[in-house]
């Protein structure tokens, strides 16, 4: 088994952690297993030279093709190369070493010189081992599963399918030289032509192949394109069908005059054949909306006659045309419901493939009932059924507890034998659903490495999302994240296509504190956002999360960033959507009622988003260094008029400074930088502001700008009204954005305080005096108070 060593510059990446080196970062697992083991020590500094990889420290090459294979193949048996050298599930264990010190190894145990016939046969097994390994590898992780598997459920389903793969009689390839001899000489009647295409299809594959350059299969094709009206019903679906085999292009005229033929006479045929037609359009790959238009508005007025089969093959043929006609909602719903006992687990999993292809709603009583039934025999169901279920519920954002459970208990084993596509849509699942199952994640984070250069763009930008929105860091997070974030250096072609794969794999990184600091500066270059107006998806989001969050966290970046003026937009923008649908909130408006009441007036309390870019709200409280609040919020109109009756006079410079935290002569990125200061040197700073001298040495870096100049000893409390949308389902673990958001917080100085749904609802419904005292407590703490003092 050969293995290749490949050396290249790997893109830079800043962590937001205390820098240390890879050994220095490894489990206290592996630390002890070192400890327990001094020879291993040992064995690692033998050579002088050594190569770091992804994982320097055990690095290993797992071999398990069996493991892969047995998903796809059930029973089948495979025998190759890799079965000698490696049980199922055995590691392998390479040190990384010099050349030098592997020499002795390779001459340890010299052979006698084989002959040039063995030589030759070795070298013919060698490649064909390897195309065979390759082929296997391929198909293990690159596949698509076949979502026509439920056909093979019932009978019924072979007159409502063009089944292209069931073995039928082969033909000698002399039998279509004499079509095609008769065809030429003129022999090509119309009662004739229905014969010729089916036989023609039943040649070997090679011969079929070669057919489409044919003169004589073109002459063919021209005859019964001359013909089409003269064929009956069956004879026209038996040419159709004899295409697939054939392998006619979608764009052939010959397909081109079916599809008129078949528009112009569906109302004369029977939904068994419209299915059929449907199935064979399907194989062909020919998109043919005007005949799915006249299918669906023919299955409506025929509801009632529908069998069960043809009704899951008709979702089956609305999900592939990705079209939900709305007329049908109804009526799929009651059918579902009809018959959701006696589907199979596979139609099951097939209905629900239809309807989130095509984006059709569906009640959440309707899931319900379908979870149900999945979660008691969800060891009976296929990976592959599993997950198109995953992904409606996923769709439905519904929350079925007994399914999600019984899913962490089957789905751990099946993840190796499970395709890329199957284990994103997976741990998509979990991250949209907000359910947090380590088990689950673990098993993702260990079998993705092996499989990574398979993942598109989308899969690799889904997998660090669902890592990252549900903070979940794997054991082997070095190798997992680095082989991704290589990924999507490799498919950086395809961001121009897909710009918002790249920002949802860079927001997954950021809610984990990595930043990828090249891939950062492409997201954030003038070319790449303009390519984001043209999404479909509102981008301006994650744009303004992405360029806030590398100003705060990475001071030493160097590359672009988001224009002041595009900032100040998504700033109103989020500003706007929290006046609208956040502040109003009964808990925080109750928060904020009492602490302005406890504290002594509106000016004490700020209720704003300190960091606009996180998207949540802040209930801002500063304290003095003897503990006593201290009032700021003048912006409030019935603060400023208290301001005004003290005799204050309201001047735009002094408006300015109180709104803006910037004195008139001052910049936007001044106020950046001073944010950055250390606490002892904040009075200092702001002094040299005011006085337009230079700031302290050091604080050079851009932050978000403060609300306000800080003074000195000063404690600004950002109180955290949070709800259950927050954390992670039925649990106290904080999603990836508000981690982001505490994280940043705390680095610009201020003190996060949690006022948590499960502590603060309850209370809601309590008196008005058990609410102030929380408050009370929660504000004033000890822990605050001592570091006022």
């Amino acid at each position: 088994m050969a293995t290749v060593l490949m050396c290249r510059r790997l893109p830079r990446l800043s962590r937001v952690t205390t820098f240390s080196t890879t050994a220095e970062r490894g489990s206290s697992k592996s630390k002890k297993e070192k400890r327990d083991k001094p020879g291993a020590a040992k064995a690692g500094t033998e050579s002088g030279a050594t190569i770091q990889l992804l994982k320097p420290q055990d690095y290993r090459v797992l071999y398990n093709p069996a493991a892969y294979a047995k998903g796809r193949a059930g029973s089948r048996q495979h025998s190759s190369v890799g079965d000698t050298l490696t049980s199922p599930g055995t590691t392998q264990t390479f040190p990384t070493a010099s050349s030098q010190a592997l020499a002795p190894v390779r001459n340890a145990l010299p052979k006698p010189k084989p002959k040039p016939s063995t030589l030759l046969k070795q070298s013919s097994l060698a490649t064909l081992y390897k195309e065979e390994a390759e082929k296997e590898k391929r198909e293990m992780h690159d596949s698509k599963e076949d979502p026509r598997v439920f056909q093979k459920g019932r009978p019924e389903y072979r007159s409502l399918s063009c089944a292209s793969a069931e073995p039928a009689q082969t033909l000698p390839a002399e039998e279509g030289d004499w079509i095609l001899q008769s065809v030429a000489g003129g022999e090509a009647s119309p009662g004739l032509l229905p014969d010729y295409f089916l036989r023609l299809s039943r040649l070997p594959a090679e011969r079929r192949a070669a057919l489409l350059s044919d003169p004589s299969f073109g002459a063919l094709c021209h005859h019964a394109v001359t013909a089409i009206r003269l064929f009956s019903t069956p004879d026209l679906i038996q040419i159709l069908k004899a295409c697939v085999p054939l392998a006619v292009p979608a764009s052939h005229p010959l397909l081109k005059a079916c599809e008129a033929e078949f528009c112009r006479r569906a109302w004369d045929m029977g939904l068994e054949q419209l299915l059929l037609v449907a199935d064979c359009w399907r194989c062909l790959e020919r998109s043919v909306p005007s005949y799915l238009g006249i299918l669906f508005s023919y299955a409506n007025l025929h509801w009632k006659e529908l069998t069960l089969p043809q009704f899951v093959q008709l979702l089956y043929i609305i999900g592939e045309g990705r079209r939900s006609p709305a007329d049908l909602a109804q009526k799929v719903e009651s059918t579902i419901l009809k018959h959701l006992d006696a589907f199979t687990l596979e139609e099951l999993g097939a209905i629900c493939l239809g309807l989130f292809k095509s984006l059709s709603g569906i009640s959440e009583h309707v899931m319900r009932r379908i979870a149900d039934r999945v979660s008691l025999q969800m060891q009976d169901m296929s990976t592959y059924a599993l997950v198109n279920v995953l992904k409606m519920l996923r769709y439905t954002r519904m929350d079925h507890v007994p399914l999600m459970r019984e899913l962490g208990k089957v789905i751990p084993a099946r993840i190796p034998a499970t395709n890329i596509q199957g284990i994103m849509h997976i741990a998509l699942t979990y991250s949209s659903l907000h359910f947090f199952d380590e088990d689950v994640l673990a098993a993702v984070a260990t079998s993705l490495p092996s499989k990574v250069s398979y993942c598109r763009s989308k899969d690799a930008a889904k997998f660090l999302w669902s890592f990252g929105c549900l903070d979940y860091e794997p054991p082997n997070e070095e190798e997992f994240y680095s082989s991704l974030i290589k990924q999507l250096h490799a498919k950086l072609h395809e961001f121009n296509k897909f710009p918002e794969h790249l920002l949802t794999a860079l927001l997954g990184l950021a809610f984990v504190k990595r930043f990828p600091e090249e891939l950062i500066d492409i997201a954030l270059r003038e070319e790449f956002v303009e390519k984001t107006r043209g999404s479909k998806y509102e981008l301006n989001k994650d744009l303004f999360t992405l360029g806030k969050s590398v100003e705060i966290e990475c001071p030493t970046y160097q590359g672009s960033r988001l224009p002041p003026q595009l900032c100040q937009e998504f700033t109103e923008m989020a500003s706007s959507f929290a006046e609208q649908e956040i502040y109003i909130r009964p808990e925080i408006v109750e928060a904020t009622s009492l602490l302005e009441s406890m504290l002594g007036g509106p000016e004490y309390v700020k209720k704003h988003m300190i960091l606009p870019h996180t998207r949540s709200s802040d209930l801002e409280v500063r304290l003095a260094t003897d503990g006593q609040p201290i009032p700021f919020n003048f912006k409030d109109p019935v603060a400023a008029k208290k301001l005004k009756d003290m005799g204050v006079s309201l001047t735009d410079d002094l408006m300015s400074q109180l709104i803006q935290g910037r004195a008139p002569n001052q910049s936007p990125t001044e106020v950046g930088n001073e944010a950055r200061i250390p606490r002892q040197d904040r009075g200092a700073a702001a002094g040299a502001l005011l006085l337009g001298a230079a700031l302290p040495a050091g604080a050079t870096c851009q932050a978000e700008p403060a609300a306000g100049l800080w003074q000195p000893g000063e404690v600004r409390l950002a109180l955290q009204v949070s709800n259950r949308n927050h954390f992670c389902y039925g649990s106290r673990r904080l999603l990836g954005l508000h981690c982001l958001k505490r994280r940043q917080l705390r680095l610009l100085g201020y003190a996060v305080v949690e006022i948590p749904f499960w502590e603060w609802f309850p209370l809601l419904k309590r008196t008005r005096s058990e609410k102030l005292s929380y408050l009370h407590y929660k504000v004033f703490c000890p822990e605050l108070l001592t570091r006022a003092g």
